[in-house]
């Protein structure tokens, strides 16, 4: 193969830090600065990513499961298989994982370690995740971490914490709201928030707004 020239320098990437995170975002400031890249724009589709496509994959798993028992079934016995079955697979989404909240157990996902995360239904994980202090409060104080999400549980109500890792993510489906069983599965997927799917957060009955 014949070789080429450049009219310009190739960026030393050996000199970007070891951390993950630090060299995304070197790199995201190499191709800034070479003019490759609109951070406006790539603002714009990390955002939609984070807040409305992903979730909204999520958002149409669990509406299923609350309209269809035996699609519950299957999500709940093999979750990779049964989110696939709507389209929803790939990186970050290989080995899934579901778990439901009931009256007696509601549970919460952390990745103690990094930030593993389910990508596929529910995008890119938001920065409170990723954070040191939740992924270190989440496992010890959960319901005081639930508080200032606004979750209050019933004192009967138990947490189950799972920790996401590379080998398996979770999805939490939530509880289904009151009053819902008029809705369609297009409406009551309306309803799902990314944080619910979490467990950070929980539905709020149609007209109310109390969950991000």
């Amino acid at each position: 193969m014949s070789g080429h020239s450049h009219d310009h320098d190739d960026p030393d990437y050996s000199v970007l830090p070891s951390d993950p995170a630090l060299r995304v975002k070197s790199l995201e400031t190499l191709l800034v600065n070479k003019g490759l890249v609109d951070p406006a724009a790539l603002d714009a589709f990390i955002d939609s990513f984070q807040n409305d496509i992903g979730p909204k994959n999520g958002a149409r798993v669990v509406a299923k499961a609350w309209c269809d028992a035996a699609y519950r079934e299957r999500l709940l016995a093999d979750a990779t298989s049964a989110i696939a079955e709507l389209g929803f697979s790939g990186i970050q989404g290989e080995h899934m994982a579901a778990v439901e909240n009931t009256d007696d157990v509601h549970n919460m996902v952390v990745c103690t370690l990094c930030s593993c995360y389910p990508w596929p239904v529910l995008g890119i994980p938001p920065t409170w995740y990723k954070s040191f202090e939740y992924r270190s409060r989440a496992v010890v104080d959960p319901r005081g971490v639930l508080a200032e999400f606004g979750v209050e549980l019933p004192e009967g109500t138990s947490v189950q914490v799972w920790d996401s890792t590379a080998e398996i993510r979770y999805l939490v489906i939530p509880k289904r709201p009151e009053d819902t069983e008029s809705l369609s599965e297009s409406q009551l997927a309306e309803l799902v928030t990314r944080d619910s799917m979490i467990g950070t957060g929980v539905i709020s009955p149609p007209g109310d707004s109390n969950d991000d």
